[in-house]
């Protein structure tokens, strides 16, 4: 599979060691100095975006409008993502945005819906989210986190999230950055009697490299638009 990367940054550099380890090539890797204009689209497979959020929306729409498949794990940018979409639907592309590609942390997921439905009526419960980070990891919450959140409320009566501090109703996300932490996200439901919690430790940051490698596997010769838990049949 021939491979091109938008971002050759820490996770560019990662997804490029275990994808030349599953047998496939590089053939671009296009970063904020690279002249777009001697971008050969034809050259491509499937497109692996991990850039700025200002160059993310851009990337995506130019591989689509040259039959690329795009896996984006850009954060900060979907104020676009629903233009992305439709630029994918329009040219009959192939897409994934996830905000983690670890295979752990979709399953994680899952489980955070399930759990959110379960406790939807539980109202003894408050929910709290804890996210900890490397300290060079500059958005906070996560975007990890955010969808956590996002889940818990589209399952239950919560109705927003706030970064350390929130009001009735709404999720307290609180965000810790850390030297050399790849990634630990903690979901808590406590009571006057009792806590329940279900946490995902990152050991290192090759399983999120690695997802995004398997999801370009997996998305090549399909149309449309997808999520992680496509990839791993969790839908089914």
């Amino acid at each position: 599979m021939k491979i091109a990367l938008f971002g050759y940054g820490k996770m560019g550099r990662m997804i490029e060691q275990i994808a030349l380890r599953r047998n496939h090539t590089i053939v671009a890797k296009i970063d904020v100095d690279t002249d777009t204009s001697t971008i050969d689209f034809s050259s491509m497979d499937v497109a692996i975006d991990f850039s700025m959020p200002n160059a993310a929306f851009g990337n995506i729409s130019s591989c689509f409008e040259n039959g690329v498949p795009v896996i984006s794990g850009t954060t900060g940018w979907l104020k676009d993502y629903d233009r992305a979409v439709g630029t994918c639907q329009e040219k009959k592309g192939a897409f994934i945005y996830a905000s983690n590609y670890s295979l752990g942390v979709t399953i994680f997921f899952e489980l955070n819906s399930h759990l959110a439905k379960m406790m939807k009526n539980l109202n003894q419960y408050q929910v709290s989210m804890e996210e900890i980070h490397h300290t060079q990891k500059l958005d906070a919450p996560s975007g990890t986190a955010i969808t956590l959140a996002e889940e818990i409320i589209e399952n239950t009566d919560y109705k927003n999230w706030k970064l350390n501090e929130a009001s009735e109703g709404e999720i307290t996300i609180t965000s810790k950055r850390i030297d050399d932490v790849p990634g630990t996200h903690t979901v808590k439901y406590d009571s006057q009697v009792d806590g329940i919690e279900i946490k995902h430790t990152a050991h290192n940051r090759e399983g999120f490299a690695l997802g995004a490698v398997i999801a370009a596997e997996w998305i090549v010769g399909k149309t449309g638009v997808f999520t992680m838990k496509d990839v791993l049949g969790l839908d089914k």
